[in-house]
Formats: C-alpha cells, structure tokens, sequence
C-alpha cells in the first residue's frame, strides 16, 4: 500500500459557492434533526425556563404548571427581565425594585421552583436592546434549558411585547459561540414557547400544549400570587379602580385575590385542547388550565417531545 505525502496529494479545486451552501445545508440539517439534550437522557431533570416583563408576570401564565414540574423533581427558574420599579402609584425606584425582589423570591419559595431571578432593567423603559439580549442568551444557557418561555411580541404593554421579542431573539443564538462569547453556548437550541394572552392582533394566541391545573396546584398558583402583596393588594386594585376593596385582613385578602384572579377558563379552544392531551371530559376534571404556544424559532418538538417536556399530559 502506498503511503502519500501531504505534498503529493492534489485535490480537485472546490467551487466556494458550493462549498458555502453545503456548509449551511449541513449547519440546517444539525438543527433540525439532532436530538435535543432531554430526548438523549430520559432520566436527568428537564430544565425549564420561564421569562416574564415583570416579577409576578412567570407567575400567573405558568405557576401552576411550574408547581407540577417542581414537585416531579424538574428544574424550574423564572427571570423577571425588569425590576419592576414603576408599577405602583404611591412607591417607585430602588425601594420598590427590592420590594419586588422579595416578593419574587417568596412567590417562588412557595411554587417550590429553583430560582426566580430579577434583572436591574427599569420598568416601563425596557428596549429590545443587544446588551440585554446577550443577558438572556447567558440566562438560558447558564440554565441549560430545554424549554423556554416568554410573551408573545404582540401585547398591551411594551415591556411585555419587548420581553417577547428578547427572548425569541435569544433563540438559535443561544447555540452560536461567538455570541456573548462569555458564556458556553447550548449543544442543542431549547424549544422556545409562548405564554397565553388574549390578545388577536396581528394573530391570537394558538393553544398547541395545554396543562390541566387541578385545584391543589391552583390554590399553589395562588399562593404565590398572594405574596406578590405589591401588584394584587396595591397597584393592579388601584389601576382597576377596586383598591377599597381589597381587606386588610390577610386572609380575607388572599380568599378576595380568589374571587378576582381564579377564574375557570376551560372553553373554546383550550377545551379542545386539553381533551386532546388529557381525553375526552378532561373539561369535567380541571377548571383551570395554562396553555402555551410552540413558535416557530428554536427546536420544534414533535408529541413524543412534547409528552417529554409536560410529563403530566396523559394522551
């Protein structure tokens, strides 16, 4: 057998558009085909994700659903990607930002969920900037996460619509290495979901994975809600013209949060849905649901991933 020298081979010069287009046909075919982090190891904990405007946001679209998770034994962190330093009609600045730290931190003592981080943004002022992009790039890979999730870009208030347009930003780079370099990226780009809203304009929010919330989870929903006492005992009463309303009482507060927050909203689509996860008369079983949208930036699970990621789902 002939051994060759580096020197003596003479290969065949390669067209550069070709090679360019065959290098991002291979980079396209990674993404899409190569299994993710949770489809290889069935039994290491799931790492999920959630982001909200503001501390108290994660809460109320996915605290339930984060509930469950905790107490199967997967890991869950909410970021709050501002600090909430506005939303209040007789506080504001550093004192309330700490204020609504605290409150965080025991609304996730109660959820039972690993962390709920609060970034110094101001509120009301936040932009889709790239210094706070590559904050949540380091986020989701310090986390490691196989799922993320975050608003949807199309809302009332502009932290949230610019909350949703960092995160799904966030999503695809989170695995390129010369992005926040600082940071290792993913091996595997996380499955990036949305959060339920009511909003229809320019499109509604589509109900692809709903989670059934039984009433221990709701009443742990709102548990943490309850020690957001800042927003739901202060600021939202006020906005909403109701705050006479609320008792002093603590615990005649917590049953009023009841009465204004808990709200049954198994219907239209999200019956439809959750019949399809859970089995026809699901509806009988749960009153309370949390629904989420797959988008279409980062990993797109099929149902097997999606029964991975919500081991709780029952189809």
């Amino acid at each position: 057998m002939r051994h060759f020298r580096i020197a003596e081979i003479n290969p065949k010069p390669i067209d550069p558009i070709m090679k360019f287009n065959t290098i991002l046909l291979f980079i396209a075919a990674l993404i899409i085909a190569v299994p993710s982090a949770f489809a290889s190891d069935g039994d290491r904990p799931l790492r999920v994700i959630a982001f909200g405007a503001h501390p108290d946001d994660a809460d109320i679209k996915v605290g339930g659903t984060a509930a469950m998770l905790a107490d199967m034994g997967h890991k869950v962190k909410f970021v709050s990607i501002t600090n909430g330093n506005a939303g209040h009609h007789e506080e504001g600045g550093g004192m309330l930002a700490s204020r609504r730290r605290a409150e965080a931190e025991e609304a996730a003592r109660r959820l039972g969920i690993d962390s709920y981080k609060v970034l110094e943004n101001h509120d009301g002022e936040l932009e889709p900037t790239l210094d706070i992009r590559k904050d949540v790039i380091r986020e989701i890979r310090n986390w490691k996460a196989d799922v993320v999730l975050g608003h949807r870009p199309n809302d009332y208030h502009p932290d949230h619509r610019y909350s949703g347009v960092l995160v799904m930003d966030a999503a695809y780079m989170v695995i390129v290495p010369n992005i926040a370099s600082d940071t290792p990226p993913l091996e595997h780009n996380p499955v990036f979901l949305y959060l339920e809203d009511r909003f229809t304009q320019p499109n509604p929010f589509r109900p692809d994975i709903v989670v059934g919330i039984s009433d221990e989870y709701m009443e742990r929903k709102m548990d943490a809600l309850d020690a957001h006492v800042s927003q739901f005992y202060e600021w939202l009463p006020w906005t909403a013209g109701m705050l006479d309303e609320v008792p002093e009482d603590p615990d005649e507060r917590r049953e009023w949060l009841e009465t204004v927050r808990a709200r049954p909203n198994v219907e239209g689509e999200i019956l439809e849905r959750l019949e399809y996860w859970y089995g026809e008369g699901a509806g009988n079983r749960f009153e309370f649901a949390e629904a989420f949208e797959i988008a279409e930036y980062g990993r797109q699970p099929d149902e097997e991933d999606i029964l991975r990621l919500f081991p709780m789902l029952e189809r």
